[in-house]
């Protein structure tokens, strides 16, 4: 069956419906680290056009004065920090502290003002200070890139629409090393948990948000 096919079928089911952008977005980069954006690390894939789409994004926000918020995968001991996920993913051995695989990919665009928050597990809201961040700038819209589509970023969907913020993925600024995943997780988030809009459609959106004058 195709995706519209699909996507038709869910929607006579009441689902697939469209939370819409609000009026204080924030941008969220996850985990596009090196770990995860260079093919030679085990957790790796080209992530090029990703984040070559990220940064027209990270352009605009910078320009907007919007919050922008990066996530990493880092740990000082992952056998104890990673708890029962490093038995599924035992890779996550190479995201260690000092290492080069959790730093942020140097093609960012990266701003003085960006924070950057450390995580342990998928969802970029476990065991963080985002949501307390979020509400402190007054943010009802989260608009989401980085990788990958099927986990961290699914978590990530999920958590936001849960903690009551409106997860606005960006197709093409999202990725995964399997792009099997990538399309079926794209498909079941727009379903369910937040919205897929194209990358023109969020710069758009961001055209018409006006400028902040305290950045974070």
């Amino acid at each position: 069956m195709s995706w519209e096919h699909e996507a038709a079928r869910y929607r006579e089911r009441g689902l697939g419906g469209r939370m819409g952008v609000g009026r204080k977005p924030a941008l969220l980069v996850i985990d596009f680290s090196r770990g995860f954006t260079d093919p030679a690390s085990p957790l790796g894939s080209d992530m090029s056009a990703a984040v070559q789409a990220t940064n027209r994004l990270l352009d605009v926000a910078h320009a907007r004065g919007l919050a922008v918020i990066f996530t990493t995968v880092a740990y000082e001991d992952p056998e104890r920090e990673a708890g029962l996920w490093i038995r599924k993913i035992p890779a996550l051995e190479v995201l260690r502290v000092g290492s080069g695989y959790v730093e942020l990919d140097e093609r960012l665009h990266r701003a003085a003002g960006d924070v950057v928050l450390v995580k342990k597990y998928a969802s970029a809201f476990f065991g963080t200070g985002l949501e307390v961040l979020l509400r402190e700038r007054g943010v009802d819209t989260l608009l989401i890139a980085g990788c990958t589509t099927s986990g961290c970023v699914r978590a990530t969907v999920v958590d936001a629409v849960q903690y009551g913020f409106r997860p606005i993925v960006v197709r093409e600024a999202v990725g995964d090393r399997s792009e099997l995943a990538h399309r079926a997780n794209l498909f079941d988030i727009e379903g369910k948990y937040g919205d897929v809009l194209p990358l023109e459609e969020v710069l758009a959106y961001l055209e018409t948000i006006a400028r902040e004058q305290s950045p974070m």
